[in-house]
Order: C-alpha cells, then structure tokens, then sequence
C-alpha cells in the first residue's frame, strides 16, 4: 500500500509518513535469502512502507502461493491476473528459510487464489505444518483470504495449528463495496467468528484515509469484537498507483493515538494504531 509515483510522495505524504531507507546489512541479507529461496514477500508485492525497518530488523513476511492474485481490489498494489500453479517446493523452502533467519516468530500471508477449488487451502495448511516440522520452536502468525467463506477450507489453515489467525476487514462496511472487489464485510466479520470459536487467536485490521467516518470506525470495532476479534491493527492508507483510489485523507498520528486507546478500552487485547502500521507490525507481541 506505499506509493509508487514519486510525484505523489513528494507532493502529497505528510512529514509524520517518512520511512526508513530500505538499506544496511540485514536488508540485504534478507532480500538476498528471499531471492535465493524464490519466495514472495508482502513487503515487497504490497510495497510496504516499513521494509527497510522490518529487514534490518531481520523479520519478513512471506507470502505463499505465488504473487498474483485472482482480486482486482482498490487499495492493493499485489498484481492481479491468472497465477502460476503453486510451487511444490514452497514449503520446504519457506521452511528452511525461517530456520536460516533464525526467526521466533513468523508471519505468513498469501494472495486470493480464487482459480483453485479449495482457494489454496491445502497449500496453506502445508505450510504451516512444515514451517513447524522444520522450527519446533517458532511461532506462526497467518493473514488469511476469507477462502469465500467456505468453513471447511478455513477449518483446514486452523487444524495445522498456527497461534496466532489474522484475517483483515480492511475498512468500514459502507466502503467495503468500493475497495474490495469480492470480499464481503460480513463474510469477513464470520470468518473472524469461526476463527475465534476454535480457540484460536482471532485478528484483523483496518485503513484509515479512504473516506471512513469516525463513527463508522467505532462501528467496525464493536463489530469485530463481537465476533471474538483480540487484535486490531489500524494504519493509514497510501495510494499504490495512479490507477488506485485515491487518498481522501492523511489522518494525523495524534488520532491514531486516539484510536487506540479507544479499541482497548472497548475490550480489544492489543492494538496497533499509526499511520505506518501494517498488518504485520509488531506481530511477535500478539501471540498469547
């Protein structure tokens, strides 16, 4: 979700929007993994704006089942046309690269393969097992499709045994049509419950900067925290392209703050709220 049009960064984001370089000795050791690897990152495919903090910090989060997606929504820079088959090899691969990384917790998200019967169920349930098998020791944390709200497929990511299931609202429910080509807010909202009602750790997240009213935003978090949400990320939206929607509103950091305090007041475990946070951000503090 950052912006690819230089005229746009330098005309349009607010000073509190700066981000560190993606450089240094980390940056490239993880970049160079990746490569190697031949795996996806959302950092990169979602042109995240915290790469660089995130891979001098060592921390990636991969994304499985290749790099385009079979959704054409609004906010997202992900490519979108017909998608490769998935790698068979992608598990092992994703596996030894955590293991290479040395990592304690690791973030797992994927784009929308509508093109397979199950919506890459199975591959994601894959997955998780492996990443287990190899790092007995590491924590998972998984950003999930809403697998069009088929349960059994949902059913298969939870019964792999991840800590930590994150599926995003994205934004308020008046403007879910607008920005999400297939989703649906209460499809989303069931997801969210299902998760919740086997006991795992229930997640989800938000943008703000689309158009969003301020009751509509405490709406979606009483929303989620009644289907059994425990985590709730809140992030400003950047326009990916001209050929995105377009910011309505850079949010100042004082509001996110604001927010904040208001999801944990109304019950929220944790919540993350700042113009640069991501969905992934500060991952490793979320599981129990």
């Amino acid at each position: 979700m950052a912006v690819n049009d230089k005229s746009l960064t330098s005309r349009r984001l607010p000073k509190w929007m700066k981000m560190q370089r993606a450089s240094g000795e980390n940056y490239t050791r993880v970049k160079n993994l990746v490569e190697k690897k031949h795996l996806h990152t959302i950092c990169k495919s979602g042109n995240c704006p915290n790469i660089g903090e995130c891979w001098n910090a060592g921390t990636a989060t991969f994304m499985i089942l290749g790099d385009i997606c079979t959704r054409s929504c609004k906010f997202c820079g992900t490519a979108t046309g017909k998608p490769d088959p998935p790698d068979p090899d992608e598990p092992a691969n994703l596996a030894e690269s955590v293991k290479i990384m040395g990592l304690k917790h690791c973030v797992i998200t994927s784009v929308d393969r509508d093109d397979l019967p199950d919506s890459g169920a199975a591959i994601w349930a894959e997955v998780i097992r492996k990443v287990k098998e190899v790092n007995p020791g590491t924590t998972i944390e998984v950003l999930i499709p809403d697998f069009r709200g088929v349960e059994e497929d949902i059913k298969r990511v939870i019964d792999a045994g991840p800590e930590v299931i994150s599926h995003n609202v994205e934004t308020v429910e008046r403007l879910t049509p607008v920005i999400r080509s297939a989703a649906k807010y209460r499809r989303s909202l069931e997801v969210i419950r299902y998760i919740n009602a086997h006991g795992v750790r229930a997640k989800s997240g938000i943008m703000l900067g689309l158009g969003e009213q301020e009751s509509e935003i405490y709406k979606t978090m009483d929303d989620l925290i009644e289907a059994g949400c425990s985590v709730f990320t809140i992030g400003q939206y950047l326009q990916p392209s001209l050929n995105h929607m377009e910011v309505v509103e850079y949010v100042d950091p004082i509001k996110f703050e604001e927010y904040r305090n208001v999801g944990l007041a109304k019950g929220f475990l944790f919540v993350e709220s700042h113009p640069l946070v991501r969905s992934s951000y500060h991952a490793e503090k979320h599981v129990v």
